[in-house]
């Protein structure tokens, strides 16, 4: 019997909407006029948006999943520029009482113990700007399974770097 693929949680703001620093260092991947036909909406950080990061992230040997506060925003803002299909959406807050796990210790990103706890088990990278070395030892003690939690330069979003560290790692059935 084949183990089911890997999960992979991504965050939006940072990953694929890179963010900080001089805003005018930033290149428009979408005119406003493309944005808007393809998701209504005028948000001009959408415009930072790769499209060429979405056939990227489908060749990945994962079950892609959103793991950010924009939730289903992420399916009708996000997926159409990048061409993805509508993705699971892990639904938490960083102020909800009974998060998973019980909640993460100060220094530990709010979002690890419903990742944990989600995952089951189930090898999972999470790619987010925000990770830590505390968000590292708090998954590797109360997850069972492999995870990779990959940080990323929010200034510069996802690139090469990050997709072979992915790659490589999703694509190591031993991790």
């Amino acid at each position: 019997m084949e183990s089911p693929l890997p999960l992979l949680y991504l965050d939006v703001d940072g990953p694929l909407i890179p963010f900080g620093g001089d805003p005018a260092r930033y290149r428009s991947h979408l005119t406003a006029r493309r944005i808007r036909e393809l998701t209504g909406e005028s948000n001009p950080l959408l415009s930072r948006v790769d499209p060429a990061l979405g056939p990227q992230l489908v060749a990945l040997s994962c079950r892609l999943i959103w793991a950010t506060t924009w939730f289903d925003d992420a399916n009708a803002c996000l997926a159409p520029l990048l061409g993805l299909p509508p993705l699971p959406v892990l639904a938490v807050l960083p102020d909800e009482p009974d998060l998973p796990n019980g909640a993460a210790p100060a220094g530990v990103h709010w979002k690890a113990p419903a990742l944990v706890a989600h995952a089951a088990g189930t090898p999972f990278a999470w790619v987010d700007d925000e990770i830590g070395e505390a968000d590292r030892e708090w998954v590797a003690h109360h997850h069972p399974g492999p995870a990779l939690l990959h940080r990323v330069d929010p200034e510069v979003g996802l690139g090469t770097g990050d997709f072979a560290t992915l790659s490589a790692w999703l694509g190591n059935p031993g991790r």
